[in-house]
């Protein structure tokens, strides 16, 4: 395998503090009964992390404990609670969208609840209808449809509550994830300032019971998919959106601006990553990563930048933390970065296949001391954690494959382009 020349520049800025003297920054997770199941994007730690057990590192497509077919097409990763898995799901060209529930036993389809809807929406062909992956607390179902809204359902499959916000007018439909916090869940959408009044860029804050406002903050950004995060830097909780040209965090209870931080693409897509006292976020199409040291006011970019790489970054991927190692794919390329977390020091880098443009979209996980790395092919790439490069083994699950995976007491969890599959 040719070895890729890594290109990764450190900058430093006068105020990063050194890691002995860094408050602990962390992102917050599931508590409770959350933590056995997987119940939102990138699982109960919110960032690809899952505890130690019994997952098998090898699998063919022909090594499923159960496959059932998944009717329409869609690009969300599952969520696990109990004994349910839920997806989302859309039909023709965003004609009829749908959530659906599954036993995890055996695979078999519980229920299916199509959504009141108004219109289709323009996206992406390889967005699609269906890519923003719900969450739950364990009593209620959430899901984000576009313009159609934020969506609540009980685990038979009611409609308990429906927040309608018009068309997002961002050029390729709208993607991000909800997430909850407390009382309320979150999301943000990027759209055009030109929409009407109601259907422009917010990031915002809903009852959880109800779907009531509690807050919407104006944004001026125009596009943007991907996933807030809600971390703690130790002194206060901060609710963090890497979009179009920068990073902002706002605060959870009010919606107020705290900081922003200059210097993302155009495009932006992947969920920020959280270790070493610094948020992780990446920019699209090969743009730069930011190494954030949160906790700031105003513009930080000048003092609360600790490094950046001016190139590499994945377009579509969200980056994972491992020790002291920050692991990103370039999507572009199939070139898996390695850095270390709290500098940005290149480790190594190696490529993931072959060089395929936007080939990779899953996010990757880490467990039992590996990561997994899943392109579209539903190839995926088993790597040993640390400081050399050990690529162990190729698994194929045999058909296109752009959503996350979930795992749950040792038994994997994919979506594919027309399957939901256990693999254990």
């Amino acid at each position: 395998m040719t070895r890729i020349v890594l290109l990764m520049v450190a900058v430093l800025s006068a105020a990063l503090v050194t890691a002995s003297e860094s408050v602990e920054v962390r992102m917050i997770e599931v508590v409770g009964e959350g933590q056995k199941y997987w119940p939102r994007w990138r699982g109960p730690s919110g960032q690809g992390h899952v505890a130690a057990g019994q997952y098998t590192d090898r699998w063919s497509p022909t090594t499923s404990v159960w496959k059932t077919t998944v009717s329409g097409r869609g690009n969300s990763s599952p969520v696990v609670w109990g004994g349910r898995i839920f997806l989302t799901t859309g039909y023709g060209n965003g004609e009829r969208l749908s959530m659906l529930a599954f036993a995890r036993a055996d695979g078999k389809q519980l229920w299916e609840t199509f959504i009141p809807q108004n219109g289709v929406e323009y996206v992406h062909a390889k967005n699609g209808f269906a890519s923003a992956t719900p969450t739950t607390d364990g009593e209620l179902v959430y899901a984000s449809f576009g313009r159609h809204g934020l969506f609540a359902f009980d685990f038979n499959g009611k409609i308990v509550w429906q927040r309608k916000f018009g068309i997002i007018d961002n050029y390729h439909g709208p993607a991000g994830s909800p997430v909850l916090y407390k009382d309320r869940i979150f999301i943000y959408q990027d759209a055009n300032p030109a929409s009407p009044p109601g259907q422009s860029a917010f990031v915002g804050a809903f009852d959880k019971k109800t779907g009531d406002p509690i807050w919407m903050t104006p944004r001026s950004e125009t596009v943007g998919w991907g996933t807030a995060v809600v971390i703690n830097t130790g002194q206060r909780d901060e609710l963090i959106v890497s979009s179009q040209r920068r990073v902002a965090a706002y605060d959870p209870a009010s919606g107020k601006e705290l900081w922003t931080a200059r210097g993302m693409s155009f495009e932006v897509i992947p969920t920020p990553v959280v270790g070493h006292g610094l948020v992780f976020a990446s920019s699209g199409r090969a743009g730069p990563t930011l190494a954030i040291r949160p906790g700031g006011s105003g513009d930080v970019t000048e003092t609360h930048v600790a490094w950046s790489s001016p190139r590499g970054s994945p377009f579509v991927p969200s980056g994972l933390i491992v020790g002291d190692l920050l692991y990103t794919i370039n999507d572009m390329q199939s070139i898996l970065t390695v850095v270390e977390a709290a500098t940005g020091k290149a480790v190594y880098q190696d490529r993931l296949g072959v060089a395929i443009r936007e080939g990779f979209s899953a996010s990757p996980v880490h467990v039992n001391g590996k990561v997994y790395f899943t392109n579209d092919e539903g190839q995926t790439f088993v790597v040993e954690a640390g400081r050399t490069f050990k690529l162990r083994h190729v698994n194929e699950l045999g058909e296109r494959t752009l959503a996350s995976p979930a795992l749950v007491d040792g038994t994997w969890y994919w979506r594919t382009a027309s399957t939901l599959r256990a693999i254990r």
